[in-house]
Protein backbone atom coordinates (compact mmCIF):
# COMPACT_ATOMS: atom_id res chain seq x y z
CA UNK A 1 0.00 0.00 0.00
CA UNK A 2 1.08 3.81 -0.60
CA UNK A 3 1.82 5.91 1.69
CA UNK A 4 0.99 8.72 -0.81
CA UNK A 5 -1.86 11.34 -0.73
CA UNK A 6 -2.79 14.66 -1.98
CA UNK A 7 0.30 17.45 -2.43
CA UNK A 8 0.58 20.21 0.74
CA UNK A 9 2.96 20.99 2.60
CA UNK A 10 3.08 22.19 6.21
CA UNK A 11 4.45 25.76 5.92
CA UNK A 12 6.22 27.10 9.03
CA UNK A 13 6.30 30.86 8.42
CA UNK A 14 2.95 32.36 9.24
CA UNK A 15 2.28 35.25 6.97
CA UNK A 16 -0.46 37.90 7.72
CA UNK A 17 -2.27 36.85 5.03
CA UNK A 18 -2.52 32.92 6.45
CA UNK A 19 -3.72 35.16 9.87
CA UNK A 20 -6.36 36.44 8.39
CA UNK A 21 -7.59 33.21 6.54
CA UNK A 22 -7.37 31.79 10.42
CA UNK A 23 -9.65 34.46 11.60
CA UNK A 24 -11.93 34.07 9.21
CA UNK A 25 -12.08 29.51 9.78
CA UNK A 26 -12.08 30.53 13.46
CA UNK A 27 -15.27 32.78 13.13
CA UNK A 28 -17.22 29.88 11.40
CA UNK A 29 -19.20 27.60 13.74
CA UNK A 30 -19.04 24.36 11.30
CA UNK A 31 -15.12 24.67 11.34
CA UNK A 32 -14.81 25.04 14.72
CA UNK A 33 -17.80 23.00 16.49
CA UNK A 34 -14.99 20.35 17.52
CA UNK A 35 -12.44 22.53 18.35
CA UNK A 36 -11.63 23.68 21.67
CA UNK A 37 -10.97 27.11 20.62
CA UNK A 38 -13.29 29.95 21.37
CA UNK A 39 -14.28 32.57 18.92
CA UNK A 40 -11.71 35.02 21.18
CA UNK A 41 -9.40 32.87 19.88
CA UNK A 42 -10.48 34.79 16.68
CA UNK A 43 -10.14 38.56 18.19
CA UNK A 44 -6.48 37.89 19.67
CA UNK A 45 -5.61 37.02 16.17
CA UNK A 46 -7.35 40.09 14.97
CA UNK A 47 -5.15 42.20 17.68
CA UNK A 48 -2.14 41.10 16.55
CA UNK A 49 -2.76 42.57 12.97
CA UNK A 50 -4.17 45.70 14.11
CA UNK A 51 -1.09 46.63 16.83
CA UNK A 52 2.14 44.39 15.00
CA UNK A 53 2.97 45.52 11.48
CA UNK A 54 5.51 42.67 11.16
CA UNK A 55 5.49 40.53 7.25
CA UNK A 56 6.01 37.29 9.40
CA UNK A 57 4.16 36.54 12.29
CA UNK A 58 5.38 32.97 12.78
CA UNK A 59 6.94 34.13 16.51
CA UNK A 60 3.15 34.89 17.86
CA UNK A 61 1.58 31.48 17.14
CA UNK A 62 5.08 28.83 18.24
CA UNK A 63 5.00 30.51 21.75
CA UNK A 64 3.15 27.57 22.72
CA UNK A 65 4.90 24.81 20.44
CA UNK A 66 4.93 24.41 16.87
CA UNK A 67 2.31 25.75 14.51
CA UNK A 68 1.66 25.80 10.82
CA UNK A 69 -0.30 26.44 7.95
CA UNK A 70 -1.30 23.64 5.51
CA UNK A 71 -0.94 24.82 2.35
CA UNK A 72 -1.61 23.43 -1.75
CA UNK A 73 1.19 22.92 -3.85
CA UNK A 74 0.16 27.02 -5.28
CA UNK A 75 0.79 27.93 -1.39
CA UNK A 76 -2.48 28.18 -0.76
CA UNK A 77 -3.52 27.86 2.87
CA UNK A 78 -6.60 25.56 3.83
CA UNK A 79 -5.77 24.74 7.55
CA UNK A 80 -3.50 24.39 10.38
CA UNK A 81 -1.35 21.91 12.59
CA UNK A 82 -0.49 22.91 16.21
CA UNK A 83 1.82 20.72 17.83
CA UNK A 84 2.26 20.89 21.72
CA UNK A 85 5.25 19.12 23.16
CA UNK A 86 5.50 18.33 26.93
CA UNK A 87 8.13 16.25 28.14
CA UNK A 88 8.09 13.54 25.42
CA UNK A 89 4.97 13.50 24.41
CA UNK A 90 3.55 16.11 21.24
CA UNK A 91 -0.13 17.00 20.89
CA UNK A 92 -1.68 17.02 17.54
CA UNK A 93 -4.19 19.35 16.35
CA UNK A 94 -5.29 19.60 12.93
CA UNK A 95 -7.79 21.43 11.15
CA UNK A 96 -9.19 21.87 7.84
CA UNK A 97 -10.23 25.03 7.63
CA UNK A 98 -11.45 25.71 3.80
CA UNK A 99 -14.25 24.08 3.07
CA UNK A 100 -14.28 24.23 -0.34
CA UNK A 101 -11.45 21.36 0.23
CA UNK A 102 -13.04 19.29 2.96
CA UNK A 103 -13.17 15.95 1.30
CA UNK A 104 -10.43 15.66 -0.69
CA UNK A 105 -8.03 14.02 1.64
CA UNK A 106 -6.32 17.22 3.24
CA UNK A 107 -6.77 15.93 6.95
CA UNK A 108 -5.30 12.13 6.40
CA UNK A 109 -2.15 13.74 4.75
CA UNK A 110 -1.64 16.45 7.19
CA UNK A 111 -1.55 13.59 10.05
CA UNK A 112 1.12 12.01 8.00
CA UNK A 113 3.16 14.57 7.87
CA UNK A 114 2.54 16.16 11.16
CA UNK A 115 3.31 12.87 12.60
CA UNK A 116 6.65 12.92 10.60
CA UNK A 117 7.71 16.03 11.98
CA UNK A 118 6.48 15.25 15.67
CA UNK A 119 8.46 11.91 15.77
CA UNK A 120 12.31 13.24 13.54
CA UNK A 121 11.89 16.50 13.95
CA UNK A 122 11.29 17.48 17.52
CA UNK A 123 12.00 13.63 18.96
CA UNK A 124 8.57 12.81 20.36
CA UNK A 125 8.79 9.16 22.19
CA UNK A 126 4.56 9.06 21.81
CA UNK A 127 1.92 11.63 19.69
CA UNK A 128 -1.27 12.27 20.98
CA UNK A 129 -4.38 13.23 19.81
CA UNK A 130 -7.48 14.63 21.43
CA UNK A 131 -10.81 14.27 19.59
CA UNK A 132 -14.64 15.26 20.17
CA UNK A 133 -16.02 12.41 21.10
CA UNK A 134 -18.61 13.29 18.00
CA UNK A 135 -16.25 13.65 15.49
CA UNK A 136 -16.17 9.98 13.65
CA UNK A 137 -14.08 11.82 10.23
CA UNK A 138 -11.59 12.40 12.17
CA UNK A 139 -11.25 9.68 15.01
CA UNK A 140 -11.08 7.05 11.90
CA UNK A 141 -8.59 9.43 9.70
CA UNK A 142 -6.32 8.86 12.75
CA UNK A 143 -6.84 5.44 13.42
CA UNK A 144 -5.95 4.84 9.80
CA UNK A 145 -2.96 6.33 9.96
CA UNK A 146 -1.90 3.62 13.33
CA UNK A 147 -3.29 5.54 16.27
CA UNK A 148 -5.10 3.52 18.71
CA UNK A 149 -8.11 4.45 21.72
CA UNK A 150 -6.13 5.27 24.74
CA UNK A 151 -8.82 7.47 26.86
CA UNK A 152 -12.84 7.83 25.77
CA UNK A 153 -13.89 8.98 29.83
CA UNK A 154 -14.68 12.47 28.94
CA UNK A 155 -16.14 14.27 25.73
CA UNK A 156 -12.65 14.12 24.30
CA UNK A 157 -11.41 10.77 23.04
CA UNK A 158 -7.36 10.56 23.71
CA UNK A 159 -5.66 8.41 20.43
CA UNK A 160 -1.99 7.79 20.82
CA UNK A 161 0.56 6.47 18.61
CA UNK A 162 4.21 5.01 19.30
CA UNK A 163 7.61 6.13 18.09
CA UNK A 164 7.86 2.30 17.61
CA UNK A 165 4.70 1.59 16.43
CA UNK A 166 4.93 4.83 13.98
CA UNK A 167 8.21 2.87 12.61
CA UNK A 168 6.58 0.02 12.39
CA UNK A 169 4.11 1.25 10.24
CA UNK A 170 6.76 3.17 7.67
CA UNK A 171 8.47 -0.70 7.60
CA UNK A 172 5.51 -2.29 6.35
CA UNK A 173 4.37 0.17 3.89
CA UNK A 174 7.44 0.46 2.62
CA UNK A 175 8.09 -3.51 2.16
CA UNK A 176 4.79 -3.40 0.47
CA UNK A 177 5.91 -0.86 -1.82
CA UNK A 178 9.30 -3.00 -2.77
CA UNK A 179 6.97 -6.05 -3.69
CA UNK A 180 4.49 -4.16 -5.42
CA UNK A 181 7.16 -2.94 -7.80
CA UNK A 182 9.40 -6.24 -8.29
CA UNK A 183 6.13 -8.54 -8.20
CA UNK A 184 5.20 -9.99 -11.46
CA UNK A 185 1.52 -8.29 -12.00
CA UNK A 186 0.96 -10.95 -14.67
CA UNK A 187 1.95 -14.30 -12.55
CA UNK A 188 0.41 -13.61 -9.36
CA UNK A 189 -2.98 -14.99 -9.19
CA UNK A 190 -3.71 -14.31 -5.35
CA UNK A 191 -3.41 -10.40 -5.07
CA UNK A 192 -5.59 -7.29 -5.54
CA UNK A 193 -4.49 -4.52 -8.13
CA UNK A 194 -5.36 -0.66 -7.65
CA UNK A 195 -3.98 2.06 -9.75
CA UNK A 196 -2.85 4.90 -7.29
CA UNK A 197 -5.61 6.86 -8.90
CA UNK A 198 -8.18 4.49 -7.76
CA UNK A 199 -6.71 4.34 -4.31
CA UNK A 200 -6.68 8.05 -3.43
CA UNK A 201 -10.43 8.15 -3.98
CA UNK A 202 -11.60 5.09 -1.84
CA UNK A 203 -9.13 5.95 0.71
CA UNK A 204 -11.34 9.35 0.81
CA UNK A 205 -14.14 7.60 0.99
CA UNK A 206 -13.14 4.97 3.97
CA UNK A 207 -11.84 8.18 5.66
CA UNK A 208 -15.08 9.31 6.05
CA UNK A 209 -13.44 12.49 3.77
CA UNK A 210 -15.57 12.25 1.11
CA UNK A 211 -19.87 12.29 1.22
CA UNK A 212 -21.78 8.95 0.57
CA UNK A 213 -24.99 8.39 0.54
CA UNK A 214 -26.26 6.91 3.47
CA UNK A 215 -27.56 3.71 1.91
CA UNK A 216 -23.79 2.95 1.25
CA UNK A 217 -22.69 4.09 4.52
CA UNK A 218 -22.86 0.22 5.94
CA UNK A 219 -20.31 -1.17 3.42
CA UNK A 220 -17.58 1.29 4.24
CA UNK A 221 -15.57 -0.88 6.63
CA UNK A 222 -15.92 -3.87 3.87
CA UNK A 223 -14.81 -1.74 1.51
CA UNK A 224 -11.66 -0.93 3.89
CA UNK A 225 -10.58 -4.04 4.05
CA UNK A 226 -10.50 -4.65 0.81
CA UNK A 227 -8.17 -1.85 -0.19
CA UNK A 228 -6.17 -2.55 2.72
CA UNK A 229 -4.81 -5.91 1.22
CA UNK A 230 -4.58 -4.38 -2.94
CA UNK A 231 -0.83 -3.80 -4.35
CA UNK A 232 -1.05 0.04 -5.47
CA UNK A 233 0.72 0.76 -8.39
CA UNK A 234 0.98 3.41 -11.16
CA UNK A 235 -1.91 3.53 -13.40
CA UNK A 236 0.10 3.04 -16.84
CA UNK A 237 0.85 -0.17 -15.28
CA UNK A 238 -2.06 -1.49 -14.21
CA UNK A 239 -3.00 -5.01 -15.85
CA UNK A 240 -5.20 -4.31 -18.32
CA UNK A 241 -7.44 -7.71 -17.46
CA UNK A 242 -8.36 -5.81 -13.82
CA UNK A 243 -11.25 -4.27 -12.79
CA UNK A 244 -10.73 -0.90 -11.89
CA UNK A 245 -13.07 2.30 -10.91
CA UNK A 246 -14.86 2.93 -13.87
CA UNK A 247 -14.53 -0.24 -15.59
CA UNK A 248 -17.09 -2.13 -17.48
CA UNK A 249 -17.18 -5.92 -16.75
CA UNK A 250 -19.36 -8.60 -17.45
CA UNK A 251 -19.67 -10.31 -14.40
CA UNK A 252 -21.41 -14.09 -13.22
CA UNK A 253 -23.29 -13.61 -10.32
CA UNK A 254 -24.99 -16.20 -8.72
CA UNK A 255 -25.64 -18.55 -12.02
CA UNK A 256 -26.42 -14.96 -13.80
CA UNK A 257 -24.33 -12.64 -16.24
CA UNK A 258 -24.75 -9.40 -15.92
CA UNK A 259 -22.67 -6.02 -17.52
CA UNK A 260 -22.07 -3.50 -14.68
CA UNK A 261 -19.87 -0.65 -14.56
CA UNK A 262 -17.99 0.28 -11.30
CA UNK A 263 -18.72 3.25 -9.83
CA UNK A 264 -18.33 5.85 -7.03
CA UNK A 265 -21.38 5.89 -4.81
CA UNK A 266 -22.89 9.23 -6.10
CA UNK A 267 -22.85 7.67 -9.78
CA UNK A 268 -24.29 4.46 -9.13
CA UNK A 269 -27.80 3.57 -11.07
CA UNK A 270 -29.07 -0.05 -11.46
CA UNK A 271 -31.17 0.81 -13.88
CA UNK A 272 -28.33 1.68 -15.86
CA UNK A 273 -25.98 -0.95 -14.81
CA UNK A 274 -23.93 1.79 -12.92
CA UNK A 275 -22.62 -0.68 -9.45
CA UNK A 276 -21.44 1.16 -6.94
CA UNK A 277 -18.06 0.02 -5.24
CA UNK A 278 -19.88 0.30 -1.84
CA UNK A 279 -22.15 -2.73 -2.15
CA UNK A 280 -21.69 -6.21 -1.95
CA UNK A 281 -21.03 -6.82 -5.18
CA UNK A 282 -19.07 -4.10 -5.89
CA UNK A 283 -16.08 -4.37 -2.81
CA UNK A 284 -16.21 -7.70 -4.20
CA UNK A 285 -14.82 -7.01 -7.52
CA UNK A 286 -13.01 -4.15 -7.12
CA UNK A 287 -9.14 -5.12 -7.79
CA UNK A 288 -10.24 -8.98 -9.26
CA UNK A 289 -8.56 -10.20 -12.33
CA UNK A 290 -10.46 -11.44 -15.31
CA UNK A 291 -11.12 -15.00 -14.83
CA UNK A 292 -10.90 -14.24 -11.02
CA UNK A 293 -13.91 -16.58 -8.97
CA UNK A 294 -14.75 -15.02 -6.02
CA UNK A 295 -16.72 -16.20 -3.00
CA UNK A 296 -18.59 -14.03 -1.25
CA UNK A 297 -20.46 -14.64 1.88
CA UNK A 298 -24.39 -12.71 2.29
CA UNK A 299 -27.32 -12.53 4.49
CA UNK A 300 -28.49 -14.92 2.63
CA UNK A 301 -25.35 -17.05 2.06
CA UNK A 302 -22.52 -17.92 -0.04
CA UNK A 303 -22.64 -16.41 -3.37
CA UNK A 304 -20.30 -16.97 -6.20
CA UNK A 305 -19.14 -14.34 -8.70
CA UNK A 306 -17.05 -14.93 -11.78
CA UNK A 307 -15.29 -11.85 -13.80
CA UNK A 308 -16.02 -13.52 -17.23
CA UNK A 309 -14.68 -10.30 -19.37
CA UNK A 310 -13.48 -6.80 -18.46
CA UNK A 311 -15.53 -4.92 -21.72
CA UNK A 312 -13.61 -1.89 -21.07
CA UNK A 313 -10.58 -0.30 -18.57
CA UNK A 314 -9.82 3.29 -18.20
CA UNK A 315 -6.71 2.81 -17.96
CA UNK A 316 -6.56 0.57 -20.73
CA UNK A 317 -8.04 3.07 -22.95
CA UNK A 318 -5.65 5.64 -21.29
CA UNK A 319 -8.31 7.68 -19.92
CA UNK A 320 -6.79 8.31 -16.76
CA UNK A 321 -9.14 11.17 -15.89
CA UNK A 322 -11.56 8.90 -14.89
Amino acid sequence: MTMNGPSIQLCPSITRNHAYALVDWLRDDEVRQYLTESQDVSADIERILSTVVLPDLSCFFNQNGRFFMITTDDHEPVGFVRLAAKNNETEIVITIGDKNNWGKGLGPCAIRKSMETAFFEMRSEKVIAKIHKDNQRAKRAFENAGFSLEDNASAFHTFSISMDRYLEIIRTHSAAATVSDNASLEDNDTELYLSENDWQKLKQITDYEWHVPEPFEPYIEELEAEINKAFVIEPEQLPDNVVSMNSKALVEYDGAEIEVALVYPEEADWSASKLSVLTPLGTAIIGSREGDVIKKELQSGYAEIQIKEILYQPEAAGDYHL
